[in-house]
C-alpha cells in the first residue's frame, strides 16, 4: 500500500498517483501502483529501492518513454503526462544522464555538451559549453574524445550535455553504478554541489543507499511498485516507517523486548532504553507490557572492556577504520558492533559491549501475532 505525500500546490514537479504497467497477452502487468511525490523548484530527490521495485519505470514515466494507466505528472504546472496523453520527450525540457553515459564516441567532450544546442547561436553554444566545462572541472578536456576519458570523467560530460538547455528538470538514472565504490560517493557529492550552485531540479534513482544519502534532500524508499518512505536521509536510517525500511536501510539486527508502559521503557537482554511519554506502542490497547523486536543499528552496541555483558566474535569485516563485528549474546541472539580497527579481536573471543542507543525503534514481534503497526520511534 503506498503511503500519502503532502503535495503543495507550489511543487516544481509532481507526480499524481501514476500507475504504469505494459500489456502481456490480454492482462495488463502493473508496475507502479499509483505513486506521488512532489518537489520544490532546486530540490534533488531520489527514488531508492531494490532491482524490480518500479523505480526505473517511474524515471522513464517521468521523461516520457513510458506511457501512464492513470495519474498525472506535471513540472511547474505544466502537464507532461496523464491517462491518454504523453507529451513526447523532446518537448518535456527534461534532461536525462544514463547509466551507460551514451555519449557520441564520434565527437569531442565539447561537440557532445554542445550536442543539445545546435539552434544556438555558435558564439552563445561555444560560451556555454566552456562554462560547463568549468563547472564540471573538465575545462582542459574540450578536445578530447570520451574514449580518451576516465569513467567518472565520462560521467561528468555526461552531466554537462545534460545541463547544457537549462532543462526545467534533470533525471539521473543510476549515474554512479558503472564507477568504483571510492568515486561513486565522491562524484555524487561533486554532482550535488553541481546542481545546488544551478538551482536545477533532480531526480535520481539508485539502489546504493550512499549515493542516495550523498546526494538526495528527499528520499522515497519503493517497493513493488510504490513509495513506503518518502523522507531525508536521517528519519529513513533513525525512524524508519515499517520493517522493509528498517532492513533496507543501514545494517542492524532485531533483538526481541518488552514494552514497559507505565515506566514508559523497553527492556531488551543489553538493558533498559526509554520512551518517550505518550508513545503509543504498536497501536494496542494493552496498558502494561508488549512483546516487540527492537531495532538495533551496529552504531548502537558499543565496545567496552570494562562492561560485565560479554559477547561472542562470529564474523569480522575489516574496514580500514573500523571492523563490523558479528556478535552473539549469551542467549545466541546476534547483534552487530562497529569498532575501532585498534581493537583487533579474533572469532570467539568474547568482547565486552554496552548499549549506546539514542534512537529506539520498536515493531511488533513477529513471533505473537497481532498488527502490523508501525515502529514506535522517540
Amino acid at each position: 500500500m503506498s503511503i500519502v505525500i503532502p503535495r503543495s500546490p507550489s511543487s516544481h514537479l509532481s507526480v499524481d498517483s501514476i500507475k504504469v504497467g505494459y500489456q502481456l497477452g490480454r492482462q495488463m502487468h502493473q508496475i507502479v501502483h499509483g505513486l506521488s511525490f512532489s518537489l520544490a523548484r532546486g530540490d534533488i530527490g531520489c527514488l531508492l529501492g531494490p532491482s524490480g521495485c518500479g523505480k526505473t519505470t517511474v524515471l522513464r514515466a517521468i521523461a516520457g518513454f513510458e506511457s501512464l494507466i492513470d495519474g498525472v505528472i506535471s513540472v511547474d504546472g505544466r502537464q507532461l503526462s496523464a491517462k491518454g496523453y504523453t507529451a513526447a520527450p523532446e518537448t518535456r525540457h527534461v534532461g536525462v544522464v544514463f547509466q551507460d553515459y551514451a555519449l557520441f564516441p564520434h565527437l569531442s567532450v565539447a561537440d557532445n555538451i554542445g550536442f543539445g544546442l545546435r539552434k544556438v547561436p555558435a558564439p552563445e553554444r561555444r560560451e556555454r559549453v566552456e562554462q560547463l566545462l568549468s563547472l564540471v572541472g573538465l575545462s582542459s578536456q574540450g578536445k578530447k574524445y570520451p574514449h580518451e576519458l576516465s569513467g567518472g570523467q565520462q560521467q561528468r560530460v555526461a552531466l554537462a550535455r545534460a545541463l547544457a538547455p537549462q532543462p526545467d528538470l534533470l533525471l539521473l538514472d543510476e549515474p554512479f553504478s558503472n564507477l568504483d565504490i571510492d568515486l561513486r560517493e565522491r562524484l555524487a557529492l561533486e554532482v550535488r554541489d553541481i546542481l545546488k550552485k544551478l538551482g536545477t531540479t533532480a531526480v535520481l534513482v539508485t539502489h546504493d543507499q550512499h549515493e542516495a544519502f550523498a546526494i538526495a534532500d528527499q528520499i522515497g524508499v519503493m517497493q513493488d511498485g510504490v513509495i513506503v518512505q518518502w523522507d531525508n536521509a536521517y528519519n529513513l536510517y533513525h525512524r524508519p516507517g515499517n520493517r522493509f525500511v528498517a532492513d533496507f536501510i543501514g545494517q542492524g539486527v532485531f533483538t526481541p523486548g518488552t514494552v514497559d508502559l507505565p515506566n514508559q521503557r523497553v527492556n531488551i537482554e543489553l538493558g533498559s532504553l526509554p520512551l518517550w511519554k505518550g508513545v503509543d506502542v504498536c497501536n494496542t490497547d494493552e496498558k502494561d507490557a508488549h512483546q516487540v523486536d527492537v531495532l538495533l543499528r551496529a552504531d548502537d552496541v558499543l565496545h567496552d572492556d570494562a562492561s560485565p555483558l560479554q559477547a561472542e566474535v562470529v564474523r569480522k569485516a575489516f574496514r580500514g577504520a573500523e571492523f563490523l563485528y558479528t556478535l552473539k549474546l549469551p542467549s545466541g541472539q546476534p547483534l552487530l558492533a562497529l569498532v575501532p580497527s585498534h581493537h583487533d579481536h579474533a572469532i570467539g573471543e568474547k568482547i565486552g559491549i554496552r548499549l549506546g542507543a539514542d534512537h529506539v525503534v520498536t515493531f511488533p514481534s513477529l513471533s505473537l501475532p497481532g498488527p502490523g503497526a508501525g515502529p514506535v520511534t522517540p
